[in-house]
Protein backbone atom coordinates (compact mmCIF):
# COMPACT_ATOMS: atom_id res chain seq x y z
CA UNK A 1 0.00 0.00 0.00
CA UNK A 2 1.41 3.64 -1.15
CA UNK A 3 1.91 5.27 1.77
CA UNK A 4 0.36 8.74 1.22
CA UNK A 5 0.94 12.20 2.65
CA UNK A 6 -0.98 14.43 4.19
CA UNK A 7 -0.67 17.19 1.20
CA UNK A 8 -0.55 13.89 -1.39
CA UNK A 9 -4.29 13.04 -0.12
CA UNK A 10 -5.32 16.90 0.06
CA UNK A 11 -4.28 17.15 -3.83
CA UNK A 12 -6.62 13.45 -4.50
CA UNK A 13 -9.65 15.14 -2.28
CA UNK A 14 -9.20 18.11 -4.18
CA UNK A 15 -9.18 17.12 -7.58
CA UNK A 16 -11.87 14.87 -6.87
CA UNK A 17 -13.91 17.99 -5.23
CA UNK A 18 -13.13 19.57 -8.20
CA UNK A 19 -14.59 17.18 -10.41
CA UNK A 20 -17.69 16.60 -8.44
CA UNK A 21 -18.82 20.18 -8.79
CA UNK A 22 -17.82 20.20 -12.43
CA UNK A 23 -20.80 19.57 -13.88
CA UNK A 24 -22.13 23.22 -11.86
CA UNK A 25 -22.69 25.78 -13.85
CA UNK A 26 -23.26 28.18 -10.56
CA UNK A 27 -20.51 27.20 -8.49
CA UNK A 28 -16.69 28.80 -9.26
CA UNK A 29 -14.45 25.94 -8.10
CA UNK A 30 -11.70 27.51 -6.40
CA UNK A 31 -8.78 25.14 -5.74
CA UNK A 32 -6.85 27.49 -3.48
CA UNK A 33 -9.75 28.16 -1.12
CA UNK A 34 -10.70 24.52 -1.23
CA UNK A 35 -7.15 23.38 -0.16
CA UNK A 36 -6.95 25.90 2.63
CA UNK A 37 -10.50 24.34 3.96
CA UNK A 38 -9.18 21.02 3.64
CA UNK A 39 -5.46 22.18 5.19
CA UNK A 40 -6.78 23.89 7.63
CA UNK A 41 -9.53 21.51 9.45
CA UNK A 42 -7.30 18.71 10.90
CA UNK A 43 -9.71 18.60 13.78
CA UNK A 44 -11.56 21.72 14.88
CA UNK A 45 -11.41 25.36 14.33
CA UNK A 46 -12.69 27.79 16.59
CA UNK A 47 -15.38 30.11 15.25
CA UNK A 48 -14.11 34.09 14.33
CA UNK A 49 -17.07 35.26 12.22
CA UNK A 50 -19.20 38.31 12.74
CA UNK A 51 -22.05 37.56 14.91
CA UNK A 52 -24.52 37.67 11.91
CA UNK A 53 -22.63 34.15 9.91
CA UNK A 54 -24.27 32.33 12.90
CA UNK A 55 -27.98 32.15 13.73
CA UNK A 56 -29.11 34.19 16.63
CA UNK A 57 -32.25 31.80 17.02
CA UNK A 58 -30.38 28.08 16.45
CA UNK A 59 -33.32 26.20 18.13
CA UNK A 60 -34.66 26.07 14.18
CA UNK A 61 -31.03 24.84 13.18
CA UNK A 62 -31.44 21.68 15.79
CA UNK A 63 -32.80 17.91 15.32
CA UNK A 64 -33.86 17.41 19.24
CA UNK A 65 -32.42 13.74 19.06
CA UNK A 66 -32.66 10.25 20.90
CA UNK A 67 -31.31 7.67 19.53
CA UNK A 68 -30.59 4.81 22.33
CA UNK A 69 -32.03 1.38 22.19
CA UNK A 70 -33.08 1.55 26.03
CA UNK A 71 -35.06 4.76 25.58
CA UNK A 72 -38.26 4.87 26.96
CA UNK A 73 -41.59 6.31 26.08
CA UNK A 74 -41.33 9.27 28.72
CA UNK A 75 -38.14 9.74 27.36
CA UNK A 76 -39.90 10.14 23.75
CA UNK A 77 -42.29 11.99 25.40
CA UNK A 78 -40.11 14.78 26.91
CA UNK A 79 -37.97 15.21 23.75
CA UNK A 80 -41.41 15.88 22.21
CA UNK A 81 -42.13 18.34 24.86
CA UNK A 82 -39.02 19.71 24.87
CA UNK A 83 -38.67 20.65 21.13
CA UNK A 84 -41.84 21.98 21.18
CA UNK A 85 -41.09 23.93 23.74
CA UNK A 86 -37.39 25.37 22.66
CA UNK A 87 -38.92 25.64 18.78
CA UNK A 88 -36.34 22.58 17.02
CA UNK A 89 -36.50 21.66 13.64
CA UNK A 90 -37.39 17.97 14.76
CA UNK A 91 -37.43 15.37 17.05
CA UNK A 92 -35.01 12.36 15.69
CA UNK A 93 -35.88 8.79 16.70
CA UNK A 94 -35.70 5.77 16.47
CA UNK A 95 -38.73 4.08 13.82
CA UNK A 96 -40.56 2.24 16.65
CA UNK A 97 -41.58 6.14 17.92
CA UNK A 98 -42.57 7.41 15.01
CA UNK A 99 -46.22 7.15 15.67
CA UNK A 100 -46.29 8.07 19.04
CA UNK A 101 -44.39 11.46 18.48
CA UNK A 102 -46.17 12.42 15.47
CA UNK A 103 -48.92 12.14 17.74
CA UNK A 104 -47.68 14.07 20.58
CA UNK A 105 -46.39 16.89 17.80
CA UNK A 106 -49.86 16.76 15.88
CA UNK A 107 -50.25 20.83 15.45
CA UNK A 108 -46.77 22.16 16.08
CA UNK A 109 -43.98 23.29 13.73
CA UNK A 110 -41.61 20.14 15.00
CA UNK A 111 -41.31 17.62 12.32
CA UNK A 112 -40.69 13.70 12.81
CA UNK A 113 -36.90 12.70 11.74
CA UNK A 114 -36.14 9.09 11.52
CA UNK A 115 -33.20 6.89 10.98
CA UNK A 116 -33.10 4.10 8.35
CA UNK A 117 -31.17 1.24 7.67
CA UNK A 118 -29.95 2.39 11.02
CA UNK A 119 -27.31 2.27 12.46
CA UNK A 120 -24.59 0.47 10.79
CA UNK A 121 -26.11 1.29 6.80
CA UNK A 122 -26.27 -2.90 6.11
CA UNK A 123 -29.36 -3.42 5.45
CA UNK A 124 -30.58 -4.03 1.72
CA UNK A 125 -31.87 -1.57 -0.45
CA UNK A 126 -35.29 -2.85 -0.08
CA UNK A 127 -35.61 -2.93 3.11
CA UNK A 128 -34.17 0.97 3.57
CA UNK A 129 -37.13 1.77 0.73
CA UNK A 130 -39.89 -0.14 2.98
CA UNK A 131 -38.58 1.10 6.29
CA UNK A 132 -38.78 4.80 4.45
CA UNK A 133 -42.20 4.59 3.53
CA UNK A 134 -43.65 2.79 6.81
CA UNK A 135 -41.46 5.75 8.49
CA UNK A 136 -43.86 8.08 6.85
CA UNK A 137 -47.06 6.42 6.82
CA UNK A 138 -46.71 6.85 10.54
CA UNK A 139 -46.05 10.50 10.43
CA UNK A 140 -42.19 11.18 9.95
CA UNK A 141 -41.24 14.11 7.72
CA UNK A 142 -37.52 13.41 7.56
CA UNK A 143 -35.64 10.45 7.56
CA UNK A 144 -32.18 10.03 8.19
CA UNK A 145 -30.26 6.96 5.74
CA UNK A 146 -27.31 5.29 6.59
CA UNK A 147 -25.23 4.78 3.88
CA UNK A 148 -23.68 1.25 2.25
CA UNK A 149 -20.48 1.68 3.92
CA UNK A 150 -18.87 -1.44 3.06
CA UNK A 151 -19.87 -1.32 -0.43
CA UNK A 152 -18.70 2.41 -0.74
CA UNK A 153 -15.76 1.31 0.52
CA UNK A 154 -15.02 -1.71 -1.91
CA UNK A 155 -15.01 1.02 -4.59
CA UNK A 156 -19.10 -0.38 -5.78
CA UNK A 157 -20.41 3.44 -6.43
CA UNK A 158 -22.94 2.14 -8.24
CA UNK A 159 -24.30 0.04 -5.59
CA UNK A 160 -23.80 2.87 -3.07
CA UNK A 161 -25.94 5.59 -5.85
CA UNK A 162 -28.61 2.94 -5.88
CA UNK A 163 -29.21 2.44 -2.38
CA UNK A 164 -29.23 6.38 -1.90
CA UNK A 165 -32.02 6.77 -4.92
CA UNK A 166 -34.40 4.07 -3.62
CA UNK A 167 -34.91 6.06 -0.31
CA UNK A 168 -35.22 9.35 -1.83
CA UNK A 169 -37.54 8.11 -4.13
CA UNK A 170 -39.66 6.50 -1.21
CA UNK A 171 -39.31 9.41 0.72
CA UNK A 172 -39.77 12.06 -1.62
CA UNK A 173 -42.81 10.55 -3.21
CA UNK A 174 -44.37 10.86 0.23
CA UNK A 175 -42.98 14.66 0.66
CA UNK A 176 -40.35 14.14 3.02
CA UNK A 177 -36.73 15.11 3.08
CA UNK A 178 -33.56 12.39 3.04
CA UNK A 179 -30.06 13.16 5.10
CA UNK A 180 -27.64 10.65 3.97
CA UNK A 181 -25.51 9.86 6.55
CA UNK A 182 -21.74 9.24 5.79
CA UNK A 183 -20.36 7.91 8.83
CA UNK A 184 -17.34 10.04 8.19
CA UNK A 185 -15.36 8.27 11.31
CA UNK A 186 -14.73 5.23 8.74
CA UNK A 187 -14.12 6.49 5.84
CA UNK A 188 -11.07 8.26 4.37
CA UNK A 189 -11.35 12.19 3.15
CA UNK A 190 -11.78 11.13 -0.63
CA UNK A 191 -14.22 8.42 0.39
CA UNK A 192 -16.19 11.50 2.31
CA UNK A 193 -16.06 13.34 -1.08
CA UNK A 194 -17.06 10.38 -3.10
CA UNK A 195 -19.89 9.90 -0.90
CA UNK A 196 -21.05 13.38 -0.55
CA UNK A 197 -21.21 13.90 -4.60
CA UNK A 198 -23.09 10.42 -4.88
CA UNK A 199 -25.44 12.27 -2.55
CA UNK A 200 -26.17 14.88 -4.17
CA UNK A 201 -26.24 12.94 -7.65
CA UNK A 202 -29.19 10.70 -6.01
CA UNK A 203 -30.77 14.09 -5.31
CA UNK A 204 -30.75 13.95 -1.35
CA UNK A 205 -31.64 16.73 0.35
CA UNK A 206 -29.07 16.65 3.20
CA UNK A 207 -25.18 15.01 4.07
CA UNK A 208 -24.87 14.25 7.40
CA UNK A 209 -21.69 13.75 9.01
CA UNK A 210 -22.37 10.43 11.34
CA UNK A 211 -24.87 7.89 13.34
CA UNK A 212 -22.68 8.42 16.95
CA UNK A 213 -22.61 4.94 17.66
CA UNK A 214 -19.60 4.11 15.43
CA UNK A 215 -17.39 6.05 17.08
CA UNK A 216 -15.91 9.73 16.13
CA UNK A 217 -18.92 12.37 14.81
CA UNK A 218 -18.73 16.12 13.83
CA UNK A 219 -15.47 17.88 13.02
CA UNK A 220 -15.45 21.16 11.53
CA UNK A 221 -13.09 19.42 8.46
CA UNK A 222 -15.42 17.00 7.86
CA UNK A 223 -18.61 19.56 7.57
CA UNK A 224 -16.35 22.06 5.32
CA UNK A 225 -15.40 18.94 2.92
CA UNK A 226 -18.94 18.06 2.48
CA UNK A 227 -19.92 21.94 1.95
CA UNK A 228 -17.17 22.36 -0.53
CA UNK A 229 -18.54 18.84 -2.57
CA UNK A 230 -22.56 19.58 -2.54
CA UNK A 231 -22.40 23.12 -3.06
CA UNK A 232 -24.13 25.81 -1.46
CA UNK A 233 -27.88 25.01 -2.20
CA UNK A 234 -27.76 21.18 -0.51
CA UNK A 235 -28.10 21.03 3.37
CA UNK A 236 -25.24 19.80 5.43
CA UNK A 237 -26.15 17.92 8.67
CA UNK A 238 -22.99 17.64 11.88
CA UNK A 239 -24.07 14.65 14.22
CA UNK A 240 -22.43 13.40 16.97
CA UNK A 241 -20.39 14.61 19.81
CA UNK A 242 -22.08 18.23 19.22
CA UNK A 243 -22.31 18.98 22.81
CA UNK A 244 -22.10 22.82 23.19
CA UNK A 245 -22.82 26.07 22.00
CA UNK A 246 -19.38 26.59 20.55
CA UNK A 247 -19.60 23.47 18.86
CA UNK A 248 -22.43 24.31 17.14
CA UNK A 249 -21.19 27.61 16.10
CA UNK A 250 -18.64 26.06 14.84
CA UNK A 251 -20.77 23.85 12.49
CA UNK A 252 -22.57 26.34 11.23
CA UNK A 253 -19.73 28.50 10.41
CA UNK A 254 -18.21 25.67 8.70
CA UNK A 255 -21.08 25.58 6.26
CA UNK A 256 -23.78 23.17 8.40
CA UNK A 257 -27.74 23.51 8.08
CA UNK A 258 -28.77 21.27 10.75
CA UNK A 259 -27.34 19.90 14.11
CA UNK A 260 -28.14 16.68 15.36
CA UNK A 261 -27.39 16.74 19.58
CA UNK A 262 -29.24 15.21 22.23
CA UNK A 263 -28.24 18.16 24.46
CA UNK A 264 -30.14 20.76 22.28
CA UNK A 265 -31.72 21.92 25.51
CA UNK A 266 -28.74 22.74 27.06
CA UNK A 267 -27.13 24.22 23.88
CA UNK A 268 -29.78 27.17 23.26
CA UNK A 269 -30.59 27.53 27.48
CA UNK A 270 -26.53 27.74 28.56
CA UNK A 271 -27.02 24.92 30.65
CA UNK A 272 -23.98 23.04 29.42
CA UNK A 273 -23.23 20.44 31.15
CA UNK A 274 -26.02 20.16 33.47
CA UNK A 275 -27.46 16.96 31.62
CA UNK A 276 -26.12 13.48 32.04
CA UNK A 277 -24.48 13.31 28.80
CA UNK A 278 -26.30 9.45 27.92
CA UNK A 279 -29.27 11.05 26.38
CA UNK A 280 -27.91 10.62 22.44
Amino acid sequence: MVDLSREDLVEIVTREVLSALAERSDICANPEQLRRIVENGADRVSFHGDAEDVPRELARYIDHTLLRPDATSTEIDTMCDEAMEFGFASVCINPTWVKRASERLRGSDVKVCTVIGFPLGANSSDIKAMEARKALRDGAREVDMVINVGALKSGDRALVLADIERVVDAAHEGGAIVKVILETFLLTDEEKVVASALARKAKADFVKTSTGFAGGGATVFDVALMRETVGPDMGVKASGGVRTLEDAEDMIAAGATRIGAWAGVEIVSGTEGVGDGERY
